[in-house]
């Protein structure tokens, strides 16, 4: 080969190495610790399905996860459909108002906004219904 196939080769090879380096390398090392997790679940551990769904774990078979999501309720689950394991304090928690006055004012608002967007104002008439 002579210096001008070569210069003309390199860029190529530098792009498959970026590329290896930047986006195949990760993601593989991504599908193994994903894989590594997914073979290690256990009974009782809490986990997060790939679709959001939230449940307990309560028998594991070959390529199956049985999840408890509510009280008496279990679903079968492949084991590639588990996102994650959930730690305590990864669970999202629901936004409570820290005042009761503060959730009757906010409650009481949302109402008369409401009345007041289905209500004509300034002696408007609602033709939508009118028939001439």
């Amino acid at each position: 080969m002579n210096m001008g196939q070569l210069g003309s080769i390199l860029p190529l090879i530098l792009l498959v190495v970026v590329f290896y380096f930047l986006l195949i390398r990760p993601q593989r090392k991504r599908q193994q610790e994903s894989a590594k997790m997914q073979n290690s679940l256990t009974p009782g551990a809490r986990v997060m399905t790939t679709t959001g769904l939230f449940g307990t774990v309560v028998a594991v078979d070959n390529e199956d996860v049985i999840l408890e999501v509510a009280p008496g309720i279990e679903t079968r689950w492949v084991k590639a459909a588990i996102g994650r394991v959930v730690t305590p304090g990864d669970e999202p928690v629901a936004d409570e108002p820290a005042d009761a006055d503060e959730a009757s004012e906010t409650d009481a608002k949302t109402e008369t906004d409401t009345k007041q967007e289905t209500e004509p104002s300034n002696g408007e008439q609602d033709t939508s219904t009118n028939k001439s």
